[in-house]
């Protein structure tokens, strides 16, 4: 997809600040659900397979309902079909979201992981493709950037896409709920942080 799009990676780190400064602290309310929300999951997975929606409700739910993505001016829509077409070489690429969060602040991708270990990255495409159909959607503003998060429930990956003169993108580090501590917190901060960009 780089090659059709020619959509270039960035590893500076000061392109993608957002996941890393000034974020923002959570409360030891907010703390204590996201330890029940670690647990639900641990929970989870010990019957498996883990399926899409299962990861949706235990998840990603509570994370965007802690960030305020539930409340005006945002609006959660699921399941829409955005098609992306390079018209120099006549491709079309197309998938479903399976969550997303409108205002264009954050595109979120829940991969359904009906098999053991499946990556994030396997969404990562998929993830960078939607976030390359934002001018399509006639944004009016889609020379600022577009934020992105990939999740299979396990793993999480924050993703930032600037348009300029050609695409350019970066990630995060992953988040894994496995980590020592609570790797949601971090998430949660982030996602503050994107609503408040």
């Amino acid at each position: 997809m780089s090659d059709k799009f020619h959509l270039r990676y960035v590893e500076d780190a000061s392109f993608f600040p957002e996941w890393q400064t000034d974020l923002p602290e959570i409360s030891p309310e907010e703390q204590k659900i996201l330890d029940k929300v670690k647990s639900a999951y641990l929970n989870l997975v010990t019957d498996p397979p883990v399926l899409e929606k299962p990861i949706q409700l235990v998840m990603v739910s509570p994370l965007l309902l802690l960030a305020d993505f539930y409340l005006s001016p945002y609006q959660v829509k699921t399941e829409k079909v955005i098609e992306v077409i390079e018209e120099n070489e006549g491709v079309v690429v197309t998938g479903t979201l399976d969550i997303l969060v409108l205002k264009e602040k954050l595109w979120l991708l829940v991969i359904e992981s009906k098999r053991a270990a499946l990556s994030i990255e396997s969404g990562l495409a998929q993830l960078l493709s939607y976030l390359l159909g934002r001018p399509l959607l006639g944004r009016p503003d889609s020379d600022r950037p577009g934020y992105g998060l990939v999740t299979n429930g396990e793993n999480f990956l924050f993703i930032k896409l600037m348009s300029q003169d050609f695409p350019v993108y970066a990630t995060s580090r992953y988040f894994a709920v496995r980590n020592p501590g609570n790797d949601l917190y971090e998430v949660l901060r982030i996602l503050k942080k994107i609503r408040d960009c």
